[in-house]
């Protein structure tokens, strides 16, 4: 299988905004999408003038969501910390000379967000921060797109995309029987507010998947 990339396009933009003052760019998409993908090699695109920080480091603890009555809905726009995210973007935007801002991230392996786990440096330029609500305009999430310099919309095909988020919730331990049933009841409600917002995005990525590689989408 070809490893993912990008297309030279993709790359000659990202190096344009890592050559200015610090810029803050979002990558959308639904569940199962290849947003971390992306944005995982977005940053490697323009090496230590990148920071990749991801919107999952703000869902809320297990505790919490099991306090609140939402463990369920593990991945809903209210199982997050919102405020705190678009709290954390409000820093980045503006760094400090000297200061580290610690961002959280979230490990898959244990299904928790974990503090304190990203270091972004004061004079990192480009900012790349992934999530599926970066472009919702109502409660908490309203603040987030307008705190983006740029958001992309990643779209891929839809058979694609459900395999994929298959196989990750089998992978981290639900039966084929139980992770379709998550993802119908859980993942696509999700997926739908994302698509329904899509057209806030400045720009659309589609996914090759014969070639192995993200591109733009025609507007």
């Amino acid at each position: 299988m070809t490893a993912p990339a990008l297309h030279p396009d993709l790359i000659q933009h990202l190096r344009a905004l890592a050559s200015g003052p610090r810029c803050l760019l979002g990558v959308v998409g639904p569940p199962g999408a290849g947003k971390s993908t992306l944005a995982s090699l977005m940053a490697q695109a323009v090496g230590k003038r990148a920071q990749a920080v991801p919107m999952d480091g703000f869902h809320l603890a297990q505790t919490e969501l099991e306090r609140l009555g939402r463990a369920s809905r593990k991945g809903a726009p209210d199982t997050f910390d919102a405020a705190g995210y678009a709290a954390l973007l409000r820093r980045l935007r503006d760094p400090v000379a000297g200061e580290v801002v610690y961002a959280p991230d979230f490990r898959r392996e244990i299904e928790e967000p974990v503090a304190g786990a990203l270091p972004v440096f004061p004079d990192t330029p480009l900012i790349v921060t992934e999530g599926n609500y970066l472009l919702l305009d109502d409660g908490l999430w309203q603040p987030v797109a307008g705190l983006l310099d740029e958001v992309w919309y990643l779209q891929v095909e839809p058979g694609l995309r459900l395999e994929r988020l298959a196989q990750r919730h089998q992978r981290f331990g639900r039966s084929r029987e139980a992770a379709l049933a998550w993802i119908a009841s859980t993942d696509e409600p999700n997926a739908r507010r994302i698509e329904a917002v899509r057209h806030r995005a400045q720009r659309q990525i589609g996914w090759d998947e014969a070639q192995g590689l993200f591109h733009w989408l025609a507007p």
